[in-house]
């Protein structure tokens, strides 16, 4: 009797943790992080991801994601996004806005570290089916660009 209440418990746990598991896993097609050394971001230190679609006919929304520390210098990031594939080639530079005009972080903080999250691309459908490769590199004049702490790339089925 003890023996089948212990088993009966270890089903349960068992259950629980694959209903955990399956609950907390993200439907982002991809979520890469890229920690930056010493918080010192160079242009050959690009983050990158490869995609993977299967369905052309899904949008995804692809963002850019970045922390920096107070000892960032300005109120706006440049970077360059690359897109390349079997059928396309695209390449954009964008400007962000992390700070107003009187000094005030714009994204979430703790400490001094400041969150941000840029969308890249809303609603975007790939061209075909197969492999894309996402590439971002910092785009502005200093080199090393100082205060970043880590950058990332997100690409989720829109909603």
């Amino acid at each position: 009797m003890e023996r089948q209440t212990s088993l009966q418990v270890n089903r349960l746990i068992v259950c629980l943790c694959l209903l955990l598991a399956v609950g907390c896993s993200s439907n982002s097609l991809v979520d890469v992080n890229l920690e930056i050394p010493e918080n010192n971001w160079t242009y050959a230190k690009n983050v990158k991801a490869v995609i993977e679609v299967k369905d052309s006919s899904v949008a995804y929304n692809l963002a850019f994601k970045m922390r920096n520390t107070s000892d960032y210098r300005y109120s706006n990031i440049y970077i360059l996004m690359r897109l390349k594939g079997t059928s396309l080639s695209k390449s954009t530079r964008y400007q962000f806005q992390l700070a107003n005009g009187d000094g005030q972080w714009l994204g979430k903080g703790s400490g001094d570290l400041y969150s941000n999250t840029f969308y890249l691309l809303k609603n975007f459908r790939f061209p075909s089916k197969g492999k894309y490769e996402l590439a971002i590199e910092q785009n502005m004049r200093d080199n090393p660009l100082l205060g970043i702490s880590d950058v990332g790339l997100t690409v989720a089925p829109a909603n």
